[in-house]
């Protein structure tokens, strides 16, 4: 399978990249191949402008050559997986304006679906897991997440894999990078 592989964090030796290569290592040897978006590298802009959002109603519609280029990414593919640090429990603007900017009405929701069956999130959190269902910050992000963007756009196979501890847990960054690998070779 063809995977695109967006992640969108600044620092290039963080551990969200260090997730998105072991996910990418593991997929890999499965024999899948995996085309990398990293969205800060790249200098892709997140914020949408009109160009980027034509009349809705407009069947031969057209969007800014930027736009079209994500939208041509995602086609030549065959499933997604989104990698990004929790940021307030969500994922970080550069993510949502990709999402916001690529994602339109009539391209991945209203008269057509994202063209992706399979969507995998890997969200690298922080705090723990007890402390997220302690305040019910993981279903609000299963909530938002995969059900209001994911199930909207028609995704079959949305997973919101939330990798916890990378802050406040005893196992250090190691657990997390095989939770990544493994999730890699189970794709």
């Amino acid at each position: 399978m063809k995977i695109l592989l967006v992640v969108a964090h600044p620092r290039s030796n963080s551990l969200t990249h260090a997730v998105a290569a072991a996910f990418s290592d593991a997929a890999r040897s499965k024999g899948h191949t995996v085309e990398l978006a990293d969205l800060m590298a790249e200098g892709f802009d997140p914020v949408m402008r009109e160009a980027d959002e034509p009349d809705w109603e407009n069947p031969d519609k057209t969007y800014s050559p930027e736009v079209q280029r994500e939208m041509e990414r995602v086609e030549r593919n065959e499933a997604t997986v989104l990698v990004f640090p929790v940021w307030w429990w969500s994922m970080p603007a550069l993510l949502k304006g990709w999402i916001d900017r690529v994602w339109n009405n009539g391209w991945a929701y209203g008269k057509k679906t994202y063209p992706h069956k399979r969507v995998w999130m890997l969200a690298v959190a922080g705090s723990i897991e007890e402390s997220y269902a302690k305040r019910g910050y993981d279903t609000a992000m299963q909530t938002q997440l995969n059900t209001g963007i994911l199930d909207y756009c028609g995704v079959a196979e949305p997973r919101l894999n939330i990798l916890f501890g990378s802050v406040e847990g005893d196992d250090g960054p190691d657990h997390i990078l095989a939770q990544a690998r493994n999730l890699g070779s189970d794709f």
